[in-house]
């Protein structure tokens, strides 16, 4: 098995984006049009913060609703701002940080994704698919 390898071999590089300006809705949209689970929030290529599609669902009240439930969501989104419902403190690694302690760090705590940021800038974004699919590759 390979040691040592950089993180920046296995992230995303072009990375879906929000900025506090966007709106919930089109959070939502971006989610499920680019099939992912979780976007970084930016002002430019600083990261503020991170949206997850996990956030949404907690205040959506999707599984209340059923033939108005598009409605609802629209309703319920617009009482929020992408700046109340995302992860502030978000905990970013540089793009030389190895695999393993990518997964090392990712199996310790509670989320599945990291913001990949050299000098101030957000350079990609690393998964736990990214990770599964690396190891996957191995065997």
């Amino acid at each position: 098995m390979k040691k040592r390898v950089p993180v920046s071999q296995i992230m995303t590089t072009k990375v879906v984006t929000l900025s506090t300006k966007d709106d919930l809705v089109t959070a939502e949209e971006l989610f499920k049009k680019n099939n992912i689970r979780h976007i970084p929030v930016t002002a430019g290529d600083r990261i503020l913060g991170m949206l997850s599609f996990t956030d949404l669902m907690r205040i959506s009240f999707a599984d209340a609703v059923d033939e108005h439930e598009q409605e609802v969501d629209t309703m319920v989104y617009n009482m929020f701002t992408i700046e109340q419902v995302m992860a502030k403190n978000v905990i970013s690694v540089p793009s030389t940080a190895t695999i393993k302690e990518v997964a090392e760090f990712l199996a310790e705590k509670e989320f599945h994704a990291l913001p990949v940021v050299d000098d101030g800038k957000l350079v990609g974004i690393v998964t736990t698919t990214d990770l599964i699919r690396y190891l996957l590759e191995l065997y």
